[in-house]
Formats: structure tokens, C-alpha cells, sequence
């Protein structure tokens, strides 16, 4: 099967609500265009409750839709050339895989360090500059 992902701008009614972005499966071995090939819509969340999906697509792909959706985000993201579906694409990518880590610097020592946490902070440490700053707090007063 050569699953792959077709992407879709629709433009709302609205003033400010800008494009909308809708991504299509389709199965390229089935027919070389598009809708011939249309297999169900990639929603935005996959989720599954007790074993059964709450869409089409957990329903065809079953347990392993969620890592299906990932790979074909993946992929897409590697042959599109559209700056904006592009960013879409990764804002899928973030919400269909959480546990990515994220890298900041630190504003300490200036180094690169990742976060597992989603927390935002004003000022990041890395655990190093984080303990020489608390401990010395904590050792000021007996």
C-alpha cells in the first residue's frame, strides 16, 4: 500500500480566522488521482477509548494509527513545499507527538540543554546553573 497525504486550504467566512487546512489519505496503488484514491480524512486528534476510535481513520489503522499518522506527517513534511501547509504539518506533528523534546538555552552558561517539561519560563536554567543558584539561596540563611 503507498499511503501518502493530500492537503486542502479552505478559506472561512470569517474575517479573521485565516485558512484551514484539511489532509486527506489517500492510497496511491489504489488510483494515480485524486478522489479516486481518497481514503479517509487524517483527524486532528487520534484518540482511542477502550480499543475502539472515535473516527474513521483509527477505524481503518486500529492501535497503531496514531504512529501511522506520524510517519505520514513525516513524509509529508519531507516533499511538500508550501511554507504555510508546512507549518501546519508540524503543528500536527506536535499535537499527535507530545513526547518530543524540546531544546532551549540557558541563560547562565549559554548552553543548549533539553526540557522534558512543557513549562515556559522566563529566564531557563540547565540543572547545573539551577543547583549553583538554589544552593546558594539555601546556604545564605542558617
Amino acid at each position: 500500500m503507498d499511503f501518502a497525504l493530500q492537503a486542502f486550504r479552505f478559506e472561512m467566512g470569517t474575517r479573521n480566522s485565516g485558512p484551514s487546512y484539511r489532509f486527506a489519505v489517500v492510497n496511491y496503488s489504489k488510483a494515480p488521482e485524486y478522489p479516486a484514491n481518497f481514503v479517509c480524512m487524517l483527524p486532528i486528534k487520534i484518540e482511542l477509548i477502550k480499543g475502539k476510535s472515535l473516527n474513521t481513520f483509527g477505524e481503518l489503522f486500529g492501535e497503531k494509527s496514531s504512529d501511522f499518522a506520524v510517519e505520514l506527517l513525516k513524509k509529508a513534511l519531507l516533499t511538500e513545499r508550501d511554507a504555510e501547509i508546512k507549518a501546519e504539518l508540524e503543528k500536527r506533528l506536535k499535537i499527535l507527538d507530545p513526547k518530543q523534546t524540546i531544546r532551549i538555552v540557558c541563560c547562565g552558561c549559554k548552553k543548549s540543554f533539553e526540557i522534558s517539561k512543557r513549562k515556559k519560563y522566563k529566564h531557563p536554567l540547565c540543572d547545573e546553573c539551577a543547583q549553583k543558584r538554589f544552593s546558594r539561596k539555601s546556604s545564605a540563611f542558617p
